[in-house]
This record gives structure tokens, C-alpha cells and sequence, in this order.
């Protein structure tokens, strides 16, 4: 009787697909995993060093990426395509030397890519910048595409003087990316604004809160 062949194990790659959270998770646990298991893969052929301090480089860009400026997301996603690329080659480099067994490929970190039909999955958070409107009182929204959003809603309402949550906020169901005009707004009054998407699966959650004062 021949004797079955392991089945080819893949590491889950793909990370411009997957929301920031899930990127962080894999990115740490591959580095971790190389470098914990150092003697299982002796030989990566990427520098441990200069993977984490790719990591690292993207990492820290991330806060500046909230408010969703053109210029630091570009950067942020710049940083994330060079870690990425690394994470790539060293996902290939630990299928190529586990020799199959799973509990091999475990130990540097990396999750086995799933061969079945995937469901439908959460979407990614939106982003939305605010500027200020063309008069007084209005301010303009610009939101993120996410692939395979069908709706998006925006929430504001007036930053309240003692701090916390506002008590009640306005929202506004939004059908395309194309910049929204918010009216009726205080000059003067600071104002915070928050996102998020609805796709097969329901509703993301609110994005980061962005503050803006109304002119």
C-alpha cells in the first residue's frame, strides 16, 4: 500500500485583506516564532533584526493614520507592503523547511492558510476625514472605500465641555464614497465625527473618533 503523502501546508498571507488588529497578531507571532525556534529554522533569509524593525516602522505609523490624512495612510501602507513583503518570503521559507508536519510549521509563528471556500468575512474599518465646508457652518467628509461595503454611516455630534461621550449623536446612512456635506453646524463648536461600514455581515464597529472644530 503506498503510503499517503503529507498534504502541502500554506501559510496564510494576504495581509492587505485582513483589519489591522489581525495584521498585528500575525506579523508579531511570525518574529516571535523565528526567533523563540531559531534552531528548528536556522537560516531565515531575512535578518530577524530587520523584520522587526519593519514591524516596528509600521506599528508606529498607525496613530498618525487614524484621521485619515492622505499623507499618513500612504505612509502607513507603504510601511506595511515592506514588512509585508518580508512577512511573504519568510512564510514560504518556513512551508519549504517544516517538511509538511504541522507542529513543525506552528512553531515560527505563521497560521496555515485555509483550503476550504471562506464565508463571508468582516469588513475592514473605514476611514473619514473631515475638512471644513465650502461656508460657514458646514464641513465636508470624505470617507475610505472598503471593498465590498454596501452603505456606510456617519455619526457626529458636539464634543461635550466635561469630556466623555456625547449624549446623543446625529447619523447619517451614506450609499457612496463621494465627499458627504454635513450642515447646520455651530462655528466655533467642536465637533466628533466617527465611521463605519455595513457589509453582508452587519455593521462594523464606530472607527476612531476624529475631532473638528466648525467654522
Amino acid at each position: 500500500m503506498a503510503t499517503k503523502k503529507p498534504k502541502k501546508i500554506r501559510a496564510l498571507v494576504g495581509l492587505g485583506k485582513l483589519t489591522e488588529a489581525t495584521i498585528k497578531d500575525l506579523l508579531a507571532g511570525s518574529v516571535k516564532g523565528l526567533t523563540e525556534h531559531a534552531a528548528v529554522f536556522p537560516k531565515p533569509p531575512i535578518a530577524l533584526a530587520d523584520y522587526q524593525a519593519a514591524i516596528d516602522a509600521y506599528e508606529a505609523a498607525i496613530p498618525a493614520a487614524l484621521d485619515g490624512s492622505k499623507t499618513a495612510v500612504a505612509h502607513k501602507n507603504k510601511l506595511l507592503h515592506a514588512a509585508a513583503r518580508m512577512y511573504v518570503e519568510l512564510a514560504h521559507y518556513v512551508e519549504a523547511n517544516c517538511n509538511d508536519d504541522l507542529a513543525t510549521f506552528l512553531l515560527a509563528g505563521f497560521q496555515p492558510a485555509s483550503s476550504a471556500k471562506t464565508p463571508p468575512q468582516p469588513l475592514e474599518q473605514p476611514t473619514v476625514v473631515v475638512e471644513p465646508g465650502a461656508v460657514t457652518g458646514q464641513m465636508k467628509a470624505k470617507i475610505g472605500s472598503v471593498p465590498k461595503a454596501l452603505a456606510y454611516q456617519l455619526q457626529y455630534a458636539p464634543v461635550p465641555s466635561g469630556g466623555g461621550p456625547p449624549a446623543s449623536w446625529t447619523k447619517q446612512l451614506i450609499t457612496s464614497t463621494k465627499p458627504t456635506i454635513i450642515e447646520g453646524l455651530t462655528p466655533g463648536t467642536i465637533y466628533t465625527f466617527q465611521i463605519r461600514a455595513l457589509g453582508r455581515l452587519g455593521f462594523t464597529n464606530w472607527s476612531d473618533a476624529i475631532n473638528r472644530m466648525a467654522t
